[in-house]
């Protein structure tokens, strides 16, 4: 996905540096957990994807993986983790406010969260228009069904895939410090001409790391 495998490569190298000997959750399809074993950490994803038994056993890998809500991390106990590895998935939920704060409460003092997202005004376009795909067609924030067409509407349900959310940079940034993090750092990237013509002119990505603070 272009500038979005660099994102979340980027991420997982700013890891690599930051989190020998600690344990991770990684909330998004991207088997970083299974990278993490096997460089001798510890993980568990909240996720759908599932390493075989077979490779587990064969690598000596100790992963759990847990299918759920990132907006309900109730399975886990507070401070349970060193880290957590938030890719480019809370498009996927329509409030992004109680992902932050789970984040915050499994996350022991010190710990980091690391996120990627897509910048809000990416929401404005219909990117797959052949017409006019940099015309701006939608309010924000960005909201499926609502925010969609009677044909769109249709589409969604004949594809089948998962309704997508836009949320502000409020909700993103602003969501992660008033669930107490400090902000450390933040960068933007891009993705491809490919994917949207909108690459051309914007970062289509926003990435954040954030810690929780010592109390």
């Amino acid at each position: 996905m272009g500038g979005l495998l660099f994102l979340v490569m980027g991420l997982f190298l700013m890891l690599l540096v930051a989190a020998k000997g600690e344990f991770l959750v990684d909330m998004g399809k991207t088997m970083l957990v299974a990278m993490f074993a096997l460089a001798g950490l510890g993980g568990m994803g909240v996720t759908a994807y599932r390493l075989p038994r077979w490779r587990a056993e064969r690598d000596g890998l100790e992963i759990r993986c847990v299918r759920g809500d990132m907006a309900d991390l109730s399975a886990f106990p507070d401070g349970a983790f060193d880290l957590v590895f938030h890719p480019v998935s809370n498009l996927f939920v329509p409030d992004v406010l109680p992902v932050w704060r789970e984040c915050y409460r499994v996350l022991g003092a010190g710990g980091r969260l690391l996120s990627g997202f897509m910048n809000p005004a990416f929401f404005l376009f219909d990117h797959e228009s052949e017409e006019e795909p940099l015309a701006a067609r939608f309010q924000l924030p960005y909201r499926e069904p609502e925010s969609l067409s009677e044909a769109g509407r249709a589409a969604v349900e004949e594809g089948g895939r998962a309704l997508e959310f836009g949320h502000s940079l409020e909700a993103q940034i602003g969501g992660q410090l008033a669930a107490g993090f400090l902000l450390r750092d933040l960068y933007e990237d891009d993705w491809s001409d490919a994917a949207t013509p909108l690459n051309r002119f914007m970062p289509t990505s926003i990435a954040t790391w954030a810690e929780k603070r010592d109390l």
